[in-house]
């Protein structure tokens, strides 16, 4: 059928285009929501039906192919109640397998959702029924996890209520679902990346910015080219091809919260992107952090916080004007955003502030943290540290002999690939760089967070509202590393890709470890453990954050314990879909005591 552009652009401008879209969207994710009023909706009955099925969505006017459940995009709100026993029918419409993940919940795991995993997965034109006791509360998310189909739509919000009261208080409460959506297909993409990983790269430095002072200087620029680095290389797909939505609504679209002035509004917030690292922020209103990755934590008031690829934060937020505020989500390469409104009326908007400069990557991104001092006389600092613009040298450190450090001649690159600090790292092309001198990123705000003038969410700001369930110290811990070629977009832990190595990592149940994550490339990883909580090792005892996802900063480490509590395989894997498609996954296998062998 063909359709007028004119008129068609005309409409979608219009409130006609609102109504046409109301069934595309879910009760919460309408284009203007007066949000849930309490006293809160619950579930009604144990019995609830998914359907997967192909169909098409409209972000900001255009058209695209996408992936819903029982029609919407992003999928249903699924609403339970801690104690009661779930029982969801997934029926699968596709031509393709398909399966659900319910990220987050703790339970046995032939109902974790993951094909060759927990389960075979989903056959075109099945069913399979999930099955499980809800034993949590908070904010959580459920998505495909066969193949790439979590780009195209396929994924949707899980709030689960306390079985008692709840301990944040609060007037009116929104769902905030962030992710990314593009016109080209999941597939496409990811063949681009495969053949050029910097494709969608368009903010590399240019010759107009070096003369006009920009970036880097040039001697910067020819030591970074000779180690084959891109400094704005923060992103591996960005704002070239995506479109950042807000519950499925483009920046355009205006997706809006309504309030009440003076009320408590809590903002249910879930990062489902495939790709995106966003940084939330709301010009007029400080936020409080209540909860993280579901869980409860002390109440932090902030003004900004970085959010990974599968992380969910709720925050509360009392507006007490009677005017509109913009909810920004920016990419952290700061090539786009996805934009929110909230207000007490329909059709209100708020000025939207303007991109922030984009970051760079710096030496501690490189894994030279110890290295890469920030203040002035720094003895550490050397010159070529120093013409990078990362620090300033003292007057002895300006002496000092490039050589002694291990960086002989050929300068950094002789230690950027120096297998001895990392000896279970198989020696293969998939491991373009070592970190020399990885230190612990967790106390950070995130890339391009550093100087922007007020207070940003770090791990070290989380502390657990109650007291952690096991506080025992760790019997043993295991070193695990990032590993990438970005050059080649291939993508492992400790250099080996999950289709090239099927044994799992073995534990026994009950036992409690420290994993210590090494990122040995220059790109953030969410790393997501399937089936557990683990507790932040950030120095807060036995109130340690406990997380599902947590992420590991460019040339960083982050550690943290967990007790082996769920029998069974789960999936372990960074949550950059791409990423783990390329191979940076492994299995996690928890055996029963005396069947270690």
């Amino acid at each position: 059928m063909q359709i007028d552009r004119r008129r068609f652009v005309s409409g979608a401008l219009g409130g006609g285009a609102v109504a046409a879209l109301a069934p595309w969207f879910p009760a919460w994710a309408q284009t203007v929501s007066p949000g849930i009023v309490a006293p809160l909706p619950t579930v009604s009955g144990n019995d609830i039906s998914l359907r997967i099925a192909r169909q098409t969505m409209r972000i900001d006017g255009k058209i695209s192919r996408a992936i819903g459940v029982n029609g919407t995009v992003p999928a249903p709100l699924v609403r339970l109640r801690e104690g009661q026993t779930a029982r969801l029918t997934v029926i699968n419409d596709l031509d393709e397998d398909s399966s659900i993940h319910w990220h987050g919940l703790i339970l046995p795991f032939q109902m974790d959702g993951v094909p060759g995993v927990s389960f075979p997965g989903i056959k075109p034109r099945s069913k399979f029924v999930y099955e499980f006791p809800v034993v949590q509360s908070g904010t959580y998310w459920y998505h495909s996890h066969s193949g790439l189909q979590e780009q195209l739509g396929h994924y949707g919000p899980i709030v689960i209520d306390p079985a008692g009261p709840d301990p944040i208080g609060y007037d009116r409460e929104h769902v905030v679902v962030l992710s990314d959506h593009s016109q080209l297909s999941p597939e496409a993409i990811f063949r681009k990346l495969k053949v050029n990983p910097g494709h969608f790269n368009m903010q590399r430095q240019t010759l107009s910015g070096l003369l006009a002072g920009k970036d880097q200087s040039l001697k910067a620029r020819v030591e970074w080219g000779a180690m084959r680095m891109d400094p704005t290389d923060v992103a591996d797909v960005n704002g070239s091809t995506y479109t950042f939505l807000v519950n499925g609504h483009g920046p355009r679209d205006n997706w809006t919260a309504l309030f009440n002035p003076g009320e408590r509004v809590r903002l249910r917030i879930i990062n489902a992107s495939a790709m995106t690292i966003f940084n939330v922020r709301i010009p007029g209103i400080r936020m409080t952090v209540v909860q993280a990755d579901g869980l409860n934590v002390v109440p932090t008031e902030i003004d900004e916080f970085q959010i990974a690829v599968a992380e969910t934060y709720d925050v509360i937020v009392t507006p007490v004007e009677e005017r509109a505020y913009t909810l920004v989500a920016e990419a952290s390469d700061r090539s786009g955003m996805a934009r929110a409104t909230l207000a007490p009326r329909a059709g209100m908007a708020a000025e939207v502030p303007p991109l922030r400069e984009r970051p760079l990557a710096t030496m501690k991104d490189m894994g030279m943290g110890a290295m890469s001092g920030s203040t002035a006389g720094d003895a550490t600092c050397t010159p070529e540290h120093a013409a990078m613009g990362h620090c300033t040298p003292s007057a002895d450190a300006a002496q000092t002999d490039h050589a002694a450090m291990g960086h002989g001649d050929g300068g950094m690159q002789h230690s950027m690939r120096d297998f001895d600090v990392a000896p279970q790292v198989k020696r293969d092309p998939s491991v373009q760089t070592i970190s020399p001198m990885p230190v612990d990123r967790m106390g950070e705000p995130g890339q391009g967070l550093e100087d922007v003038g007020h207070k940003v969410l770090t791990y070290h700001d989380l502390v657990a509202l109650e007291r952690n369930p096991d506080v025992r110290a760790a019997e043993r811990s295991l070193d695990i590393h990032l590993t990438g070629n970005m050059e080649r977009f291939m993508w492992s832990f400790d250099g080996v890709k999950m289709s090239d190595h099927h044994e799992p990592i073995p534990f026994i149940e009950g036992e409690r470890v420290r994993i210590n994550l090494i990122n040995d490339s220059m790109m953030s990883h969410p790393i997501h453990l399937h089936g557990h909580f683990f507790e932040l090792v950030t120095g807060k005892g036995d109130r340690s954050p406990r997380k599902h996802t947590v992420l590991v900063q460019p040339g960083g480490t982050a550690s943290f314990d967990f007790t082996a509590d769920a029998l069974g395989d789960w999936a372990f894997h960074c949550h950059m879909l791409y990423h783990m498609h390329a191979g940076m996954m492994r299995v996690v296998s928890v055996r029963p005591k005396g069947d270690a062998a």
